[in-house]
């Protein structure tokens, strides 16, 4: 298609690795780019090109996008079409719809060679950007079972985003068909993708946010931020507000304010939210703070769910709805709900890494895992195989104890203090407070803190079978290895 389309799908593989690593490692997030021919009409199998050419699909499967788009375009009948006074306009209208229908046939044809192949991939295409005698389109697969196991927004559609999975994958096409416009100049032929990963979340952050301000105002996202970064006479920004139309039928008004406070006043906002406690909440429609309400019962039957910002901690707050946690924000930098650790996910983890252990074993192992991921300061418990042999390893930095069986209550007091709890997979511990060491590794990741990074390369330098729960101070839990 051009020359350095090589080096465009390399770069954006990478960084779909660095963006959506950060949200989930699960993601497994592949690149692909697909070109079509420029003519509208149906061509010949070589006239689909594939980046790279030895991926596991191959050319023929696409030959039928075109028609299917084309069909798509007859289906959609006069209502489908936009007619514009002057020539220009109506040209570019039609070739923009052309684009969409194009990106809607060739995301059918992935999932139902997905579907038939029975892989565990959700493909989503860019818009096709014209280079150079073709329409080329980036193809982002993510692992099904981890995309679909986040709570989405109901009422999709539009090109809005559900969650912040989905609106990380918007921003990203974005980007894709941004380089691939920036190739077709005479100045730029090796389009590279090299912003910022958290800069493209909180972009991301933003865009799921205005999804949920009424009306799509602008703007929530960098007041919700503007709010968690005050104090008020000392006091970290801990509080509710709820995010919904005024007059909402769902919301009973406990005080209304005369002049309502708009939401860039920050200051103000963090003065009001001291009044928020218990089911009592700010109430906003993302433009204003208008007064004081609570959400009417369940069984009301004006009940609706709303959007409920909680503002947690200094510098942090997080996005709900439902009583689903969609974001959680922690010095401007938005996350995934990182919440407890999925039973069958241990269980899975747990038989590869201790293949012999008994299912006794296993279950009381969960139980401790449990425990460690309600630590609110963080800690990371490391089972493994050599727990005494390590335990005497590191005997200068970590306290021995006297073996004993290991139960949620003493695992409770000793994660109190920094360091890892070594123990057997029989539930015995040998050490607290370890502080582990090992080898450095490339997958660490600069943008978690040194407990996930020391834990990682501990698992990935031990030369015992070995499973470390870690809990991270901001929320975040990770089993190593996943």
């Amino acid at each position: 298609m051009w020359e350095h389309q090589s080096l465009f799908r390399v770069s954006a593989q990478l960084f779909a690795e660095g963006v959506f690593n950060l949200l989930d490692r699960s993601l497994r997030p592949e690149v692909f780019l697909l070109g079509f021919a420029a003519g509208r009409e149906a061509e010949a199998p070589e006239a689909v090109v594939l980046e790279p050419a030895s991926h596991r699909y191959s050319p023929a499967e696409f030959v039928q996008v075109k028609t299917r788009a084309a069909a798509l375009e007859a289906n959609a009948g006069p209502k489908g079409s936009v007619y514009h006074l002057h020539p220009n306009d109506h040209d570019r209208s039609e070739k923009q719809h052309w684009y969409e229908l194009m990106c809607q046939a060739t995301e059918s044809t992935l999932n139902e060679l997905t579907a038939s192949r029975g892989e565990n991939r959700r493909s989503f295409c860019s818009g096709p950007v014209s280079l150079q005698g073709y329409l080329v389109t980036v193809v982002l697969q993510l692992a099904t079972d981890c995309y679909d196991g986040y709570y989405s927004l109901p009422k999709p559609g539009g090109g809005r985003p559900i969650n912040l999975p989905h609106a990380a994958v918007l921003e990203f096409m974005h980007d894709c068909s941004r380089a691939l416009r920036e190739a077709d100049t005479a100045d730029n032929d090796q389009p590279v993708l090299d912003r910022d990963y958290n800069e493209l979340l909180r972009s991301a952050g933003r865009r799921l946010m205005l999804r949920v301000a009424p009306a799509g105002t602008h703007g929530l996202y960098d007041a919700c931020n503007g709010v968690a970064a005050l104090r008020h006479e000392g006091d970290e920004a801990i509080g509710t507000m709820l995010v919904s139309r005024r007059l909402h039928p769902a919301v009973v008004p406990v005080l209304t304010l005369e002049t309502p406070v708009p939401m860039r006043d920050h200051r103000s906002i963090r003065k009001l939210l001291e009044l928020s406690e218990g089911h009592t909440a700010l109430i906003s429609d993302a433009s204003h703070v208008f007064g004081l309400g609570q959400l009417v019962p369940h069984s009301d039957s004006q009940f609706e769910p709303l959007v409920t910002v909680h503002f947690t901690n200094h510098y942090s707050w997080e996005v709900s709805h439902a009583g689903h946690v969609l974001m959680r924000v922690v010095s401007n930098t938005p996350r995934l709900p990182q919440g407890q650790v999925a039973a069958d996910n241990f269980a899975r983890v747990i038989r590869i890494v201790f293949p012999e252990l008994s299912v006794d074993s296993s279950d009381y192992l969960w139980d401790l895992a449990q425990k460690a991921t309600t630590q609110p300061n963080g800690t990371i418990l490391v089972i493994s195989a050599g727990a005494a042999q390590e335990a005497q390893r590191l005997t200068r930095q970590c306290f021995r104890v006297v073996p004993r069986i290991m139960t949620p209550t003493v695992l409770r007091l000793v994660t109190n203090i920094d360091g890892a709890v070594l123990i057997e997979p029989n539930g015995i511990c040998h050490a607290i407070g370890a502080i582990l060491d090992g080898l450095a590794t490339e997958k660490g990741d600069s943008s978690r803190g040194s407990r996930f990074n020391s834990a990682l390369r501990y698992v990935n330098s031990s030369k015992y079978p070995v499973l470390a729960v870690v809990v991270s101070e901001d929320g975040w839990i990770d089993l190593l290895p996943s």
